[in-house]
């Protein structure tokens, strides 16, 4: 997430909110985009995409993991959604005790694959499942399945924890509670796909169409009900800000939702959405311009009311075709024509920018020393342990910005520090590479180094100026055969 754009923690932080987050931080690993950069003041939190990616604590598998606390890594003992859930109750408390406003943000982990649940939620899940009615599937996916609602219980028993310490503590009243999820369901479409095609990471109705539940029963915001029309994610902020009642004079790309809450006024009804994103490039094996990963403006949905505008080329109506199953951009030409000028109205205003690297910062006092991934490459697809378990054979490069001139130190590394590999080595009999030379080529410089497969690492020193850079390393059994 861009460095230059203040966060909900920063803005409520301005006003005098102490700030915590409990959980994923999947907006960067680096200076200047952890969340101790963003205006979190407690943080306790894993990296990229899920407990078990590339940046994380190596072997790290929901159980007695090792987190990022307050700028250090600490081992933790018991279950990861618990955990998280466990330190924000206490720091609330915390923050409650001192008469201090709060912000707590607690994006947990679960539901997400791997699928690790406690054995107690999995045992319950089981019989329910075994006595459910459902389609056929395989036992591997009958088994994902359990796991993962499995997962979703443990979530409901800590959201029933925490709201239970909020009545207890007084604290229910004048608390804003907001809950709701990211995307689309993983397994909706194999169980109960609640009247909507698609899943995560598809442009269907059910890729991104999510709940959110928003309480404060001292807040005037009426009796609980359903509130129609076309809301987003980014609405979040100026509402939140609103209900909150801090004046700004910043401009969003949401609006503010509160006089919907309060009954004052209805969500606009000719309100047009983009949704696009950038998809993942599983098959690249090196980065291109063409990659899936790059946005473009074909690859988003425009909504408005209930028409549906697919990849500038499939139109559907939810309100007589719920599953979009006929296209009728041809039966509707003045729908489309309308729904495309607004994409290319959203386009034309961030495009130019939509596909900027963001750099990591290196040579700063913020985080020295520092480690990068291969998860920070740019547009190639490695943030998984089990692939550097298996070692797959990809490669990309870092856009960086050199904080400061000076000498740098590298070091090219196989396997993580808690590994404590050397680099011929396998992981669990898997993953041994023949490596007997690595490269690194910075500042459009190239610096090769001959290595033993006993070595840990191969370590290089560069200097660098100050300002953006890219560096790009490898490993290769010889002059001809990078790995």
């Amino acid at each position: 997430m861009r460095a230059n754009l203040p966060t909900m923690a920063d803005l409520l932080r301005e006003q005098g909110y102490s700030t915590g987050i409990f959980g994923k931080w999947h907006l960067g690993d680096n200076h200047p985009y952890r969340p101790q950069d963003r205006g979190f003041e407690e943080t306790l939190w894993f990296p990229s995409s899920h407990i078990g990616s590339v940046p994380d604590h190596w072997g790290n598998n929901y159980f007695d993991d090792t987190y990022r606390w307050n700028g250090k890594h600490k081992k933790f003992t018991g279950y990861c959604t618990d955990i998280f859930f466990d330190h924000a109750i206490d720091w609330i408390k915390r923050c409650a005790d001192a008469n201090q406003p709060f912000f707590a943000y607690l994006p947990t982990n679960t539901p997400h694959g791997p699928f690790y649940a406690p054995d107690e939620d999995i045992e319950v899940m089981q019989a329910m499942v075994a006595n459910a009615k459902l389609p056929r599937m395989t036992p591997r996916t009958k088994s994902n399945l359990v796991r993962y609602l499995a997962m979703i219980r443990n979530v409901d028993t800590n959201m029933g924890r925490l709201m239970s310490f909020l009545d207890s503590s007084s604290l229910t009243e004048n608390t804003i509670l907001l809950f709701m999820t990211d995307n689309g369901s993983t397994f909706g479409h194999a169980y109960y796909p609640a009247g909507m095609r698609g899943r995560k990471t598809e442009l269907w109705e059910g890729g991104h169409r999510v709940p959110c539940f928003v309480r404060w029963p001292g807040g005037s915001l009426g009796k609980p009900r359903d509130i129609g029309g076309l809301t987003q994610t980014q609405d979040l902020l100026p509402t939140l800000l609103d209900l909150c009642g801090v004046k700004t004079t910043r401009k969003f790309d949401g609006i503010s939702l509160a006089p919907a809450l309060r009954g004052q006024a209805a969500v606009p009804a000719e309100r047009m959405l983009v949704v696009n994103y950038s998809r993942m490039p599983g098959r690249l094996d090196f980065p291109t311009p063409d990659s899936p990963s790059i946005l473009r403006r074909e690859g988003g949905a425009v909504l408005w009311k209930r028409w549906r505008m697919l990849r500038d080329s499939e139109l559907y109506n939810l309100e007589t075709d719920p599953l979009q199953k006929k296209n009728m951009i041809d039966e509707h030409p003045k729908v489309a024509a309308k729904m495309r000028q607004h994409l290319n109205k959203w386009w034309n205003s961030v495009g130019n920018i939509a596909n900027e690297p963001q750099r990591v910062t290196i040579g700063s006092d913020a985080e020295n020393p520092m480690m990068l991934t291969a998860c920070e490459w740019l547009d190639v697809f490695i943030d998984q342990q089990g692939q550097i378990r298996r070692g797959a054979q990809k490669n990309g490069y870092w856009e960086l910005d050199i904080a400061q001139a000076g000498k740098y130190e590298f070091k090219l590394q196989r396997w993580p520090r808690e590994a404590n590999l050397p680099l011929g080595a396998g992981y669990d009999g898997q993953g041994a590479l023949p490596i007997k030379q690595a490269r690194l080529f910075i500042n459009r410089k190239m610096t090769i180094k001959p290595v033993k497969p006993s070595d840990k690492a191969a370590t290089f020193t560069v200097t660098l100026p100050k300002g953006p850079t890219r560096l790009h390393t490898w490993f290769a059994e010889g002059r001809a055969n990078p790995i």
